[in-house]
């Protein structure tokens, strides 16, 4: 027996061109905005029938000579105060509490990972805290777009396990993710699909999301299909002349894979970190 979200997932994916989820929260947004979808279909027949009927109903065969008395029916009112009605609905309803969930329950950070992402024209750099939990110094004199675009100061002992990178964040599956957005120069705008979220980068701000990835890249490739398959992060922003190349891609891992990468990683960069010449 098919399960009542895969079903659901399958109508949003298959009818209304969704990407697959791959986010726990992501049923709530699609449910959502499935409810809208069905309103606007129940919009568009009956606003389009009684388009249709008021052809038919006063045309000009009919009524050759204008009738300046109006409608004195009441119905048309009822039938606006009925719309705002549902409109209220799916605002306070749905749209609301939504919004409040995702802002007000972020889970605590001593159980998530937290990844400082910062968009600039045109790239996304990740920062990552290491094992300590604590985010190394970071210095606008450091700053150096090719080697050091974050400008993280590696004599801070608590910069010694942080790891950075460009264009390329690792999650691992299962876990939650808070993803603190900050910007250096624009706005951009934080999206990827799959998970369902989506956030604009304000220069001046961090600005919090937060989501639980499911369905790590492995596993995805084997249910799209497509042995290429990449969660890309797209800036949905206009934000200059490169904004068509700003792109990224995220890579959900086991937890396994993921400490593996980030023992690898804290590694290489330490190296790099403490050979000036290099």
């Amino acid at each position: 027996m098919v399960e009542a979200p895969k079903v659901a997932e399958n109508i949003m994916t298959d009818w209304l061109g969704l990407p697959p989820l791959a986010a726990t929260h992501g049923t709530q947004i699609d449910s959502l905005v499935g409810w809208i979808h069905v309103f606007m279909l129940i919009l568009f027949v009956g606003w389009g029938g009684f388009f249709a009927y008021c052809l038919v109903r006063f045309r000009r065969s009919r009524h050759p000579v204008a009738n300046y008395t109006g409608v004195k029916s009441h119905a048309s009112n009822y039938l606006e105060v009925g719309v705002a009605v549902v409109e209220a609905i799916l605002l306070f309803g749905f749209a609301v509490p939504l919004w409040a969930a995702r802002i007000s329950d972020i889970p605590p950070e001593s159980g998530s990972l937290i990844v400082q992402v910062t968009g600039e024209q045109f790239a996304w750099n990740a920062h990552y805290a290491g094992p300590d939990g604590v985010f190394g110094r970071t210095d606008i004199q450091l700053l150096d777009l090719q080697a050091n675009p974050l400008g993280l100061d590696r004599s801070d002992p608590a910069a010694k396990d942080d790891v950075t990178t460009v264009n390329q964040i690792y999650l691992p599956v299962n876990k939650p993710i808070i993803v603190r957005l900050r910007s250096k120069d624009v706005i951009h705008s934080f999206g990827v699909p799959e998970f369902r979220v989506k956030q604009d980068a304000v220069p001046g701000l961090t600005i919090p999301i937060w989501f639980v990835p499911d369905v790590t890249t492995a596993e995805m490739r084997t249910r799209t299909g497509n042995p290429e398959f990449q969660y890309e992060i797209a800036c949905a922003q206009l934000c200059g002349l490169g904004h068509y190349r700003m792109r990224g891609f995220v890579t959900v891992q086991t937890a396994e894979e993921f400490q593996t990468w980030m023992e690898a990683t804290i590694k290489e960069q330490g190296e790099i970190g403490s050979d000036p010449f290099r």
